[in-house]
């Protein structure tokens, strides 16, 4: 996976832009229509190759991706994108089974929206991708250090011996709570509050699925990290 910047709207750009990736004609007419009213500019491409070429010109600074699409299916779209971006993506899809929606994360989506869908929602949970993804969150700060892992919140990257590792922005969010914390429980109510705008339900996989993907991302050798504390949340100790 590669270490690409997320893209980022040019000076010249009015509106933030969405790329739709979705092969259903009308609804990217109604979803253009109505955000296009609420200040964002929607692009579409009806199908995963096209869309993929789309996302990877730049100028995009989100794209929604369905997951059944014709020529290149959405979650390869997804896995090819996620090799050489890191711009926010949320799945729009009318697989609805815990399975699929677990695996659309796993594979690098930021959010999961089922079809059918309400407008409002989906605005949402654009916006909320969109401030943690925003480069004015991006505050310049201290370098986070424990043990070979490092996080520098200014440049948004983190080096695990030196190595410089490719996250998501979920998970870099994540990571850079617990490491902020360190030797403290971070609940999962703080984590979905961050990250989500609310709190975290009982059955709600999503964060697991998060967590799972960082873990296999910053740890190594058989190193625990990032440690699970049942019925709570998770903790990462601070070195020594």
């Amino acid at each position: 996976m590669s270490t690409a910047e997320i893209p980022q709207p040019s000076p010249a750009q009015a509106k933030p832009t969405i790329l739709l990736v979705d092969d259903d004609v009308e609804l990217c007419k109604l979803v253009a229509e109505y955000f296009g009213g609420k200040g964002y500019e929607v692009q579409s491409a009806y199908n995963g190759r096209d869309g993929l070429a789309r996302a990877l010109k730049g100028n995009i600074d989100l794209v929604i991706l369905d997951g059944m699409l014709p020529v290149l299916d959405g979650i390869e779209v997804l896995r090819q994108l996620r090799k050489r971006s890191l711009i926010p993506v949320i799945m729009l899809t009318a697989r609805t089974r815990e399975s699929d929606r677990i695996y659309g994360l796993d594979c690098g989506a930021d959010d999961y929206l089922p079809k059918p869908f309400a407008p409002d929602e989906l605005l949402a949970r654009i916006r909320a991708v969109m401030r943690r993804c925003s480069p004015a969150n991006r505050v310049q700060s201290e370098m986070l250090r424990i043990g070979a892992l490092e996080l520098c919140p200014g440049s948004r990257t983190v080096r695990r011996a030196g190595e410089l590792l490719s996250l998501t922005e979920t998970e870099f969010q994540i990571l850079e709570m617990l490491m902020r914390s360190a030797g403290r429980t971070v609940s999962r109510d703080e984590l979905a509050a961050v990250l989500y705008h609310r709190k975290s339900t009982p059955y709600e996989r999503s964060l697991d699925v998060h967590i799972s993907h960082l873990r296999k991302k910053v740890e190594q050798d058989g190193q625990t990290l990032i440690h699970t504390v049942r019925y709570a949340g998770y903790i990462i100790y601070p070195e020594g």
